[in-house]
């Protein structure tokens, strides 16, 4: 993916490596994303970071409180998350923006240690039903409800897992997740994590 660069990024150097976490260590509230975009995060070396997804995405964290700036063009752009962490599912930018089962599960273990790591953490917000999967795979959940929109279920360990439309542009564009629709997600994750 780091080959086949977009015109308006050229003359970058493409990050083109597995994507790893990104936020507070002591985040009480994480975000479980699908995968790199290939001209965001396989681009910027951060995930969510230089595309349309993390405009939303980090602007929505930002009216939340759980992030420094409303906007994320780059890994040293300034950012900051406090009490919030993001991750994705699969760590590659997948061909065609479709991870595979296969690519999930190699990944798991990647993502398993970013959760160990993050001992406060008390919510996990799942964008999408691709990282909703992924989630309840590694916390156990206790009633595994249908993916939807705002959908709540609760972990073995007492973690709450969270699920939220992705923001992606299939999704803004078509009016599936507003602005509003992704507060009120992060409103309650914020709720939930005892803020």
């Amino acid at each position: 993916m780091a080959h086949e660069r977009r015109a308006a990024f050229a003359e970058q150097e493409y990050w083109g490596r597995p994507v790893p976490g990104f936020g507070d260590p002591a985040a009480r509230v994480c975000i479980v994303g699908l995968a790199p975009a290939a001209h965001g995060g396989n681009r910027t070396g951060r995930v969510f970071t230089g595309d349309r997804s993390g405009d939303w995405l980090f602007a929505a964290l930002h009216r939340a409180g759980f992030a420094n700036q409303p906007t994320s063009v780059a890994s040293d752009d300034g950012l900051r998350l406090e009490g919030a962490y993001v991750l994705a599912a699969v760590r590659c930018a997948p061909p065609a923006n479709r991870p595979t089962i296969e690519e999930r599960d190699t990944c798991a273990p990647y993502m398993r240690r970013e959760l160990e790591i993050l001992q406060d953490l008390r919510v996990l917000v799942a964008l999408g039903g691709f990282a909703y999967q992924a989630v309840a795979r590694e916390v156990g959940l206790r009633h595994r409800p249908a993916f939807g929109h705002g959908v709540e279920a609760d972990s073995a360990d007492g973690r709450v897992v969270l699920c939220s439309y992705h923001p992606s542009q299939q999704n803004t564009f078509t009016g599936r997740l507003t602005e509003s629709m992704l507060d009120d997600v992060f409103t309650r994750a914020r709720e939930l994590a005892g803020h």
